[in-house]
C-alpha cells in the first residue's frame, strides 16, 4: 500500500491507508490504546482496539519509536470533534503496527502540555527538543522570512549569488572577526559578504545572497550570537539612501504578507501578533531620534554617536504610542560611526547616508548608499586606516567604473526573535554559536539579560 501524508487523511474517510512517522503520545485506556501520529504534515490520533491484531506491537511501542501504521479513516462522532486541532474531526482505526526504529526512554516529557525545560536544557538536548512542536513552530516561521526574503527579491530582478566564508580581510574593518589558519597564511571568517556584494553588483547591478556569518563578539546577552544568517540585497543606480530603504520596507511587507498567508498557524499556536506596519514608515534622523528619547524620557542621549539598546527600545515605544507602527527607520549617523564604504551626505559630510531600521526595540536591518567614487573610496581606505592591499579585489570593482549603489541586510534571526517576541536569539537560532556554546556548553556563566 502506498503511503499516505497524515495532512491527507481528512479526505480518506472511510478508506484504508498506510501513514508513517513518529509516535508523539501514548495513551492506555482500557484495553485500548490511543496514540498521536505525526510526520511531516501534520498529527493524528489513533486507536488500536483490542480485538485489533495490532493489540500486542501496540503494548510495546512508547514516544519517538518509528512506525508505520495501517488502519482505516473514521469520522468522529459529532461530540468528540475538536475543530481548534488538525485531523480533529478523524481518527486513525489501527490494524497493524510495524515497528521501523526504536527509542530510548525520554529523558523529560516531550508532549505539548508537558513541556517546560529552561533555554540551557532545550539547547543541551537540541538533536531531541527539535521535534517539540513549539521549536517547529518557531522555524517553520523562519523558513518563511527566508524564502520570502528570496523570492521577493527575485521579483524585483535581483540576481542570487553565493559570498565566501573565508576571506583576507574585515568587511567591516573592526577586530571583532574570527581569525583562521590559512595554511601557512592567516584569514578570517567572513564578518559580511558586504564587499563580495558590491562587486558583484557592478556586474550585475541587482544583487542579493543569503548567508553565514561570523562576529566574534564577546557577549553573552540575549540578542547576540557569533553566527547568524545574513539576507544581503545590493542595488546600482540609485539616486540617495531613500531608494535603499524604500526597497528594504517592501521586502518587511513582503515578509509579513507571507506569514500572514502561510505561517497563520504557527503564529496562532506561539502566541503571535505580527508586528505593524503603516503605508509609510516613520523614518527620524538620529538627532531627531534622539530629541524625542529626551522629551519623552528625560534621558538626555542627543549627541551621541550611535543608539544604545535602551535609546532603540525607547524611540520604538514612542513612535509606537505616536503612531501606531512597530517600525521606525533612523539615518544619518556620525560618518566615522560607519564602516569606509558608507557615502558620507554630500551637504554634511560628517554624517553619513547609512540608515537602519528598528522594530519592536531592536535593530532588523543595516544599509544605505555607499560610494561608488574610486577616490573617495580610497580617501576613506586610508582614514580608517586599512591596507588597501588586502581589499585590492573590492577596489578594482570601483577603479573601473561602478554605477551610485546602495544595499542593506537583515538578521534572519534577530527578525524571527522580534516577530515572535522571544527572550534570547538562540531560542530563534537551530544550533547557536556564542561564546560558551558550540553545540554543548564551553563553560557554565549565566546569560546576561542584556
Amino acid at each position: 500500500m502506498e503511503r499516505t501524508l497524515i495532512g491527507e487523511l481528512g479526505s480518506k474517510v472511510g478508506e484504508a491507508v498506510l501513514i508513517k512517522g513518529w509516535v508523539s503520545v501514548r495513551r492506555d485506556q482500557g484495553k485500548m490504546v490511543f496514540f498521536d501520529f505525526r510526520d511531516r504534515s501534520g498529527s493524528v490520533q489513533g486507536v488500536v482496539l483490542p480485538s485489533s491484531a495490532a493489540i500486542e506491537t501496540a503494548k510495546e511501542i512508547r514516544s519517538e519509536y518509528v512506525v508505520a501504521v495501517e488502519g482505516k479513516v473514521n469520522a468522529r462522532p459529532e461530540k468528540n470533534r475538536n475543530a481548534k486541532v488538525q485531523n480533529g474531526d478523524i481518527e486513525l482505526e489501527v490494524t497493524a503496527l510495524t515497528i521501523l526504529a526504536k527509542a530510548e526512554p525520554l529523558p523529560f516529557d516531550m508532549s505539548a502540555s508537558g513541556y517546560n525545560l529552561d533555554l540551557t536544557a532545550e539547547l543541551d538536548h537540541r538533536a531531541l527538543t527539535l521535534r517539540h512542536p513549539r521549536l517547529q513552530a518557531i522555524f517553520k516561521v523562519q523558513a518563511t522570512i527566508i524564502d520570502s526574503f528570496r523570492e521577493y527579491m527575485k521579483s524585483q530582478d535581483f540576481f542570487e549569488f553565493q559570498a565566501p566564508a573565508i576571506t583576507p580581510a574585515s568587511a567591516e574593518g573592526g577586530a571583532e572577526v574570527f581569525e583562521v589558519e590559512y595554511f601557512d597564511k592567516k584569514a578570517y571568517l567572513t564578518q559580511s559578504p558586504q564587499l563580495y556584494k558590491q562587486i558583484v553588483m557592478t556586474a550585475f547591478e541587482r544583487v542579493f545572497s543569503v548567508n553565514k556569518v561570523f562576529r566574534a563578539e564577546p557577549s553573552s546577552t540575549t540578542r547576540h550570537i557569533t553566527e547568524f544568517v545574513s539576507l544581503d540585497a545590493e542595488m546600482g543606480f540609485i539616486d540617495s539612501w531613500r531608494d535603499v530603504r524604500d526597497m528594504s520596507e517592501n521586502v518587511v511587507r513582503h515578509i509579513l504578507q507571507e506569514l500572514k498567508d502561510h505561517r497563520s498557524k504557527e503564529l496562532e499556536f506561539l502566541g503571535a501578533t505580527l508586528p505593524t506596519m503603516l503605508d509609510t514608515t516613520p523614518t527620524l534622523s538620529l538627532t531627531e531620534a534622539q530629541e524625542k528619547i529626551f522629551a519623552k524620557t528625560g534621558r538626555n542621549v542627543v549627541g551621541e554617536k550611535d543608539l544604545s539598546s535602551q535609546d532603540e527600545q525607547d524611540i520604538c515605544d514612542i513612535l509606537k504610542e505616536e503612531t501606531g507602527s512597530d517600525f521606525v527607520y533612523v539615518y544619518g549617523y556620525p560618518t566615522r560611526q560607519k564602516p569606509f564604504y558608507v557615502y558620507p551626505n554630500p551637504t554634511h559630510p560628517e554624517f553619513n547616508e547609512g540608515v537602519d531600521l528598528l522594530c519592536r526595540g531592536r535593530e532588523w536591518l543595516s544599509g544605505g548608499r555607499r560610494i561608488n567614487d574610486y577616490a573617495q573610496l580610497m580617501q576613506h581606505v586610508e582614514q580608517w586606516g586599512m591596507d588597501p592591499a588586502k581589499i585590492e579585489m573590492f577596489l578594482e570593482a570601483f577603479r573601473y567604473g561602478a554605477p551610485p549603489e546602495g544595499g542593506f541586510a537583515f538578521g534572519a534571526e534577530r527578525m524571527t526573535m522580534q516577530i515572535l517576541e522571544l527572550k534570547n536569539i538562540r531560542e530563534a537560532t537551530l544550533f547557536p554559536r556564542d561564546m560558551n556554546r558550540i553545540d554543548g556548553l564551553l563553560s557554565s556563566p549565566e546569560t546576561k539579560k542584556e
